[in-house]
């Protein structure tokens, strides 16, 4: 499977002020470059105190910006240059200083001068501005910060959220820089379409473990992969994005709430409690692999396992089992329920099963794939199956990997919507 370019074609620039998280600036760099995009790198002098700009040019290939008053630009404007072509500016780390100059609308140096200077008013195109502040916890906290935080997003800055935890000096606290990957995620979106802007999706993942003792329990090989995918192509969509998910180790993806539930009952639960927050709008999608069935009695102690003289077992447990509440079909019986997506992994005659669900289960969208074959798998190809068709995605039928599949399904999904503009 090729490797995804994500920011391919983009023009980046990426400006470091003074601060020790220029050290994960650097690292920030590369994943940017391997995402595919040119970068162009500025530097305050501040910043030249914690990493040279010799790494920075290596990493980059360019050189690297640290003078206003740069000779090599022939009119001795690289705060023009640097912006009119660039598709976002990322300020990374953003100290307290760079921006109170922001707030203030100050130009001393050329990371405040090229933020002033890029367009983003009447009749330009506006060059996106993200800030990663990164500063001790005081620092952050103290109202002068948050007064500068609230003037620079009011005057268009996307500010992304700090890290909590030890600091350079010793203290515990938040103001830490988000980490490179987080940092990327947040640039991926920032650039992504908004087609699911103002919308709420709410989305299960993963497997349930139905226990039948302390220790033991019946599941299922499902990873969570294509949910969470789903996840964070949602938020990239501009949608507010809530991910109930089954017991899986799989990162919860930037700017997404995640509630934690090991079985069908308390996925139900939770469901149910954020269901009542969507509307007609908005977007139910059930990846989760749930449980059909359940013990129907759970024992307060591990089954042990006897065996008599002769060595052979002596009481192999039998199972009653009950069915479990089908959650997809509860959401969508609501008296006014949202744009509900039901997914089925089959093992044969998917397009006959998967119409068989979408009308018994009254929902318009169904997305099926065939499970036994892509559970764990990092790339999948489904069949969407409506009222009316069924089409393959990607078109070629072809698997591609999750997330690039996932936000397909995601821009599917809008133009579907009630209200959609792409109707």
């Amino acid at each position: 499977m090729t490797e995804r370019l994500d920011l391919a074609g983009r023009r980046l620039v990426l400006a470091l002020s003074g601060g020790i998280a220029c050290y994960k600036s650097a690292e920030l760099l590369r994943l940017m470059v391997k995402a595919g995009a040119e970068v162009h790198v500025v530097m305050t002098a501040g910043a030249q105190r914690f990493i040279t700009a010799e790494t920075m040019q290596a990493l980059s290939g360019h050189p690297v910006a640290t003078d206003i008053w740069d000779a090599r630009t022939a009119d001795l404007m690289p705060h023009i240059h640097l912006t009119r072509d660039a598709d976002a500016i990322l300020i990374a780390p953003a100290s307290a200083d760079a921006i109170a100059a922001l707030a203030q609308g100050r130009a001393d140096d050329l990371l405040s001068l090229l933020c002033l200077a890029r367009p983003w008013g009447v009749g330009a195109q506006p060059v996106p501005l993200l800030i990663a502040p990164a500063m001790n916890r005081e620092m952050w906290a103290h109202p002068a910060t948050q007064r500068n935080v609230a003037q620079v997003q009011s005057d268009g800055a996307q500010v992304l959220g700090v890290g909590s935890g030890l600091q350079a000096c010793g203290e515990v606290g938040e103001g830490r820089m988000l980490e490179p990957e987080a940092i990327l995620d947040e640039l991926i979106a920032a650039l992504s379409p908004k087609p699911l802007r103002g919308r709420r999706v709410l989305i299960t993942a993963g497997p349930t473990f139905e226990a039948m003792d302390p220790v033991r329990g019946i599941t299922n090989l499902s990873s969570g992969k294509m949910g969470f995918a789903l996840a964070r192509a949602a938020w990239e969509a501009g949608a507010e994005v809530r991910l109930v998910a089954g017991p899986v180790h799989v990162p919860t993806p930037q700017g997404v709430g995640r509630v934690h539930v090991q079985s069908a009952e308390q996925m139900l639960a939770a469901v149910m409690q954020e269901v009542v927050q969507l509307g007609p709008g908005d977007v139910f999608i059930a990846t989760a692999a749930v449980a059909d069935w359940r013990p129907a009695t759970l024992a307060t102690q591990k089954i042990k396992k006897e065996r008599r003289g002769d060595d052979t077992p002596s009481n192999v447990p039998s199972l009653v089992m009950v069915e479990n509440p089908d959650i997809l079909a509860s959401v969508a019986a609501l008296p006014v329920p949202p744009y509900c997506v039901g997914f089925a992994a089959e093992s044969e005659k998917l397009l006959e099963h998967a119409r068989a669900k979408l009308v018994r289960k009254k929902v318009p969208l169904i997305v099926a794939n065939l499970g036994p074959a892509t559970f764990g798998r990092d790339d999948n190809a489904v069949l969407l199956v409506d009222a009316e068709r069924a089409q393959p995605l990607p078109a070629d039928g072809t698997p591609t990997d999750k997330l690039t599949l996932a936000r397909a399904l995601v821009a599917e999904v809008a133009r579907r919507l009630p209200g959609s503009r792409s109707q």
